[in-house]
């Protein structure tokens, strides 16, 4: 694509992360600075087919770098999927004057960038979502923020489990991968971490471990676990019942998602946005906006989407050597 960029519209979709703002800011201050027209589009790929925007000001963005969450909102859109949907948010975007959009969230956020791209609409995704499971960059943003915030409770609760003698187990998000909970567990001196990638034995992996432990002088125990993995709920009770030691279950949820993002994020949010402004400025599209080997660089979507990232299950056993 070479077609000269004149207004782009910036949506965030899926779910929320913290960085989202930061990175909004960089897109509508970068954009204006370079003479483009820029909408807001509300609530995602809904917001697109329903034509729910509006015209971004320099001052549309003013205070919101270290907010969490995202001024545009956000949202699933499963009618975007179908050709029809794709083909109605072409004609919002041709009726609107929106000739680039950028895009932040996850996988399924650009699919659907793709999509639209293949209509003619160029299109940039940057990734954001606190599981860092997009295959093509280092970094995601808002996941150094959610650690964070993840670290901040499970140092809680380690406060109570010790004033009790208990072992906390603590479900942490991570569908798919376990990126969230090896970096928290790791972090958090955790006894024995669950991720997806790794299958686990309960005497082996926890009940064991946990004996051996409690022999040299350890009354209190840390268990981390993706939601992934299994229930937290059931790991508790099924501990109590293998130990004798009395277990809770602590499920984070969403708020990990939530809270200001950190210095780094912030940081990597607003290069990203500007990275994705200079492509647009170039006629460029159908790009993931990525931070790999140390800088920022960009993928083809298609490509981006197809490469594999696995987690590094060696820090894992070198949590069990040092978490005893």
């Amino acid at each position: 694509m070479n077609n000269q960029i004149k207004t782009i519209g910036i949506l965030t979709s899926g779910g929320d992360a913290p960085g989202m703002n930061a990175c909004i800011r960089a897109v509508v201050r970068s954009a204006l600075f370079k003479g483009m027209r820029v909408m807001g589009i509300r609530m995602g790929y809904n917001g697109l087919l329903n034509g729910d925007m509006f015209e971004m000001h320099i001052r549309s963005v003013s205070e919101i770098i270290h907010r969490g969450g995202t001024i545009l909102h956000t949202a699933r859109c499963l009618e975007f999927v179908t050709d029809e949907g794709l083909e109605r948010a072409k004609q919002v975007c041709i009726e609107n004057g929106i000739d680039g959009l950028v895009t932040i969230g996850g996988d399924g956020t650009f699919r659907g960038a793709r999509d639209l791209c293949d209509r003619g609409i160029c299109c940039i995704g940057i990734p954001g979502t606190i599981d860092n499971d997009i295959n093509c960059t280092d970094y995601t943003i808002g996941f150094d923020p959610s650690m964070n915030s993840a670290i901040e409770l499970v140092d809680k609760l380690r406060d109570t489990a010790q004033s009790h003698n208990r072992c906390s187990v603590v479900e942490v998000m991570g569908r798919n991968t376990g990126y969230l909970a090896a970096n928290i567990g790791i972090a958090c001196g955790a006894l024995s971490i669950l991720v997806p990638e790794v299958e686990y034995d309960l005497d082996r992996d926890i009940v064991n471990r946990m004996l051996h432990t409690q022999r040299t002088g350890k009354k209190h125990f840390i268990v981390v676990i993706a939601e992934g993995s299994g229930s937290a709920n059931e790991l508790a009770k099924q501990i109590q019942d293998r130990t004798g030691i009395d277990a809770r279950a602590t499920i984070l949820g969403h708020v990990q998602r939530g809270g200001t993002p950190n210095i780094y994020d912030r940081l990597m949010a607003s290069e990203m946005g500007f990275h994705a402004v200079k492509l647009l400025e170039q006629g460029i599209g159908n790009r993931i906006v990525a931070y790999k080997d140390g800088k920022i660089t960009d993928f083809d979507i298609n490509k981006g989407l197809s490469m594999s990232k696995t987690l590094d299950t060696s820090v894992l056993e070198m949590s069990q050597m040092i978490s005893v």
